[in-house]
């Protein structure tokens, strides 16, 4: 791998911390998150066309991401990446495990490592990777901290750790795994060897699961919820917003479902 981190922007951050899920789910994920001043991906699951295309109908470009986050090899998460780079060079940063994981991410020209735990500043934005519970190699959630206030990504968990919850907490937005409905999985198509999967340890999350892990991250200051990862088989973005709902009843909070085919609004949390 690469060397320890590239050189920066100057720190100060711009005045509004940015927000947009490009896209969600099974067929390709990436996350769009800026503070004006550093403008960041997370994961690249999309083609290069269609996340700049993307990005263009939200008013941004992909000439001004500064880097790649990879949460885990999953060709979900990583199938855009090689052309992504040719297109735009950018360093990514990934877990030592998604490098040893992913061969064809290996030759890529700019690549940084990451250690769960160890946060790393990246132009005006901190970056702390934490260990999430799934079947890769060396998965990773994200807290990203900037002038404006922090957001919390983690997307792909089988269970919510004390790890987990103690890297999300003090965020003003956080975007969370509601993958599925306990009933629609068990009598969806899926094999039993993969509804197992899913619904295990290492899997991913439901949705009354990523409720209950909502409630212990409550706090005065977060403002909005994203719920990522649906399932188009095993979920429906009424029944995750049902599913999470009532864990904020009552509070100042706005809940948002992502999807796969277009990119989530822009987000925008002032200073």
């Amino acid at each position: 791998m690469g060397r320890e981190q590239p050189p920066g922007a100057a720190a100060g951050g711009g005045k509004a911390l940015c927000v947009c899920v490009l896209g969600s789910g099974s067929r390709g994920n990436a996350l769009f998150v800026s503070d004006g001043a550093t403008s960041l991906l997370v994961d690249a699951g999309l083609s290069a066309r269609d996340t700049a295309r993307r990005l263009a109908s939200r008013g941004l470009a992909l000439e001004g991401i500064q880097a790649l986050l990879l949460t885990h090899e999953h060709s979900d998460h990583t199938r855009g990446v090689e052309r992504l780079v040719r297109r735009r060079r950018m360093p990514v940063y990934l877990t030592a495990g998604t490098w040893k994981a992913a061969p064809e991410l290996r030759d890529l020209p700019e690549v940084f490592p990451i250690a769960c735990g160890r946060p790393l500043r990246i132009g005006t934005l901190t970056v702390e990777p934490f260990a999430v519970s799934h079947d890769a190699r060396e998965p990773a959630g994200f807290a990203i901290t900037a002038a404006a206030g922090r957001v919390g990504i983690a997307t792909d968990l089988g269970c919510a750790t004390d790890e987990v919850r103690e890297h999300l907490r003090g965020c003003r937005l956080l975007v969370l795994e509601a993958n599925h409905d306990p009933e629609m999985l068990r009598a969806g198509p899926y094999p039993p060897f993969l509804k197992q999967r899913i619904a295990g340890g290492r899997g991913h999350l439901a949705n009354g699961e990523t409720g209950r892990l909502l409630a212990a991250l409550i706090h005065g200051g977060l403002e909005q919820v994203i719920l990522a990862h649906l399932s188009r088989t095993n979920n429906t973005p009424e029944r995750a917003l049902a599913g999470v709902a009532p864990f904020l009843e009552g509070l100042p909070v706005r809940l948002a479902a992502a999807g796969q085919d277009e990119p989530s609004p822009l987000f925008r949390l002032p200073a």
